[in-house]
């Protein structure tokens, strides 16, 4: 088997030097002079009254908590049912373990407590 190696040339070896940034904000390149937004630059930033729209009628807080107390009821239920899953499929594989390596006592017998 002929085996060969790759030619390396000496720009594949080139070691880089590491310039941090001086500046303390990058350039604006994104940014032309009709692009940038008018009015007051100096706006709250975390102020979304602009975007409220009136509302036609209050919230119906009832609702909400009904809706809440079953989307909660449903979460719990699905997550019963998946550690049901779990558990089943856990108490199967340990049966069928069992069954492949040959014991014959595999078979779960309940006795009553008395």
């Amino acid at each position: 088997m002929n085996s060969q190696q790759p030619i390396a040339s000496q720009e594949e070896h080139r070691v880089l030097k590491f310039r941090p940034r001086t500046g303390t904000r990058p350039p604006d390149r994104a940014y032309h002079a009709e692009q940038r937004p008018v009015g007051d630059a100096k706006e709250q930033p975390g102020d979304l009254s602009r975007y409220e729209q009136p509302r036609s009628e209050p919230d119906d807080f009832r609702q909400r908590m009904l809706a809440n107390v079953a989307a909660f009821a449903f979460t719990v239920a699905l997550t019963a049912v998946g550690i049901w899953l779990a558990m089943s499929i856990a108490d199967l594989r340990n049966t069928q373990d069992c069954v492949l390596m040959g014991r014959r006592d595999c078979a779960r017998i309940s006795t009553p407590h008395f």
